[in-house]
């Protein structure tokens, strides 16, 4: 029996070798696509996860604390806060602080910040989130407060600082 030598015709060494780098290159341009878009999913999570305890953080070392020193810690320098048709600055909300501080007896302030919605993109965020302070003196509630606010924050050479805070302030029920 012969054999018809085009039916079985042998691949070349130099074909074999194109179609093997080919799949190595193909299969290398996968996992950098792959991992590239889970590090971006990773970082974006990661962000998230430090605006949330930027914002966190900010009601309990300023406001909490009455404590002005801490406000280059979590705002910029052109920091907005935007409150009940007010517009305060960095000077206007240290000037609060400076005074609220000397006022005794000084209440107790435990914030709860329930965040609704964080976005991040190209070293710029965004959140929104329901604020609420219990205010006591000796372990008894005097005063209790909740606001609807949103922030923004840019990414700084020093890690996440807010840019702008906007609060409304909702009724006690």
């Amino acid at each position: 029996m012969l054999l018809n030598r085009h039916f079985f015709k042998p691949r070349t060494v130099s074909s074999n070798l194109k179609t093997i780098k080919m799949k190595r290159l193909i299969s290398i341009f996968l996992m950098m696509f792959f991992t590239t878009i889970s590090f971006g999913q990773v970082s974006n999570e990661t962000d998230k996860t430090l605006i949330k305890n930027l914002v966190i953080e900010s009601f309990d070392e300023i406001w909490s604390k009455l404590n002005s020193k801490n406000i280059d810690n979590y705002f910029t320098k052109d920091f907005l806060l935007l409150e009940n048709g007010e517009v305060w600055n960095n000077d206007s909300i240290a000037n609060y602080l400076d005074n609220a501080i000397l006022r005794k007896p000084n209440p107790n302030r435990m914030n709860t910040i329930e965040i609704i919605e964080i976005k991040v993109a190209n070293g710029m965020a965004w959140v929104a989130y329901q604020n609420y302070a219990t205010f006591t003196i000796d372990n008894k509630i005097i005063r209790k407060a909740h606001w609807l606010e949103s922030a923004t924050a840019i990414l700084t050479e020093n890690g996440w600082k807010l840019e702008m805070l906007h609060s409304t302030r909702i009724k006690n029920e």
